[in-house]
C-alpha cells in the first residue's frame, strides 16, 4: 500500500545518503539493535518509548537501503542480511510485547477470549508467512510480489499507531487478521504467476 510513498522518501534521502560514511550493512544490524531495544521498552510496559523505537529503526531501515543505492554497494548479501534483520526485529518486538502482556505491565482485556500475548503470536506467524510466501514464490519463478494490504511497513505503521494510543490490542488483532489475508493475496498472485 505504501510502495509509492516509500519511493519517494527514498528518492529525497538519496542527497542524506550520499554523506553517510557508514556502511550499509551496519546500518543495517544498527536498526535491528534498535529494534531490541524497542522490545525491552514493551517489555517493561513503556509503550511510548517502544513506538519511538520502532520509528527510529525505520529510519536506519530506510538508510540503509539509500546508502547502498547512493554509494553502488547494493549487494545480494546485503539483501540477505536486511531480510534476516527485519524478521529477527519484528520477532524480537512481538516478543517485548508478550512479555509485557504476561507480566501485567502492559494492560489489555482479551479480544474474543483470546489474550495478548496468544494475538501476537499469531500476528508474528501471519508476518513471517508473508515473508516466506514472497521468498518461496520469487524462487519458483513468480514475480512481482511485494504486493498485499499488510507489508512490512504497514504492519509497523499499525503497531506504532497501536502503541502510541494504548490501543495495542487492536493494533496486534489488525496485523493478526491483516497479514493473513496478505498471505492469501500472495498466494493468488503466486498462483497466478506460476
Amino acid at each position: 500500500m505504501f510502495n509509492e510513498l516509500k519511493n519517494t522518501i527514498r528518492t529525497l534521502v538519496l542527497p542524506i545518503a550520499k554523506k553517510i560514511p557508514i556502511s550499509p550493512n551496519v546500518l543495517t544490524v544498527m536498526g535491528l539493535g534498535i529494534s531490541f531495544l524497542a522490545a525491552i521498552e514493551f517489555a517493561a510496559g513503556d509503550l511510548i518509548m517502544g513506538a519511538v523505537l520502532i520509528m527510529l529503526s525505520g529510519i536506519f531501515d530506510v538508510l540503509d537501503g539509500a546508502v547502498a543505492r547512493s554509494s553502488g554497494m547494493m549487494t545480494p548479501f546485503g539483501g540477505v542480511l536486511d531480510s534476516v534483520c527485519d524478521r529477527y526485529a519484528d520477532a524480537a518486538i512481538f516478543a517485548g510485547i508478550i512479555y509485557g502482556s504476561i507480566t501485567g505491565v502492559i494492560q489489555t482485556t482479551t479480544f474474543f477470549q483470546a489474550p495478548l500475548w496468544l494475538l501476537c503470536v499469531i500476528a508474528l506467524i501471519g508476518s513471517y508467512m508473508v515473508s516466506y510466501t514472497r521468498a518461496r514464490a520469487e524462487a519458483a519463478g513468480s514475480t512481482a510480489m511485494n504486493i498485499g494490504i499488510a507489508e512490512r511497513s504497514e504492519r509497523l505503521i499499525i503497531l506504532v499507531l497501536g502503541a502510541l494510543t494504548y490501543q495495542i490490542m487492536i493494533a496486534v488483532v489488525l496485523i493478526a487478521i491483516l497479514t493473513h489475508i496478505t498471505l492469501l493475496q500472495r498466494i493468488w498472485k503466486a498462483k497466478q504467476t506460476l
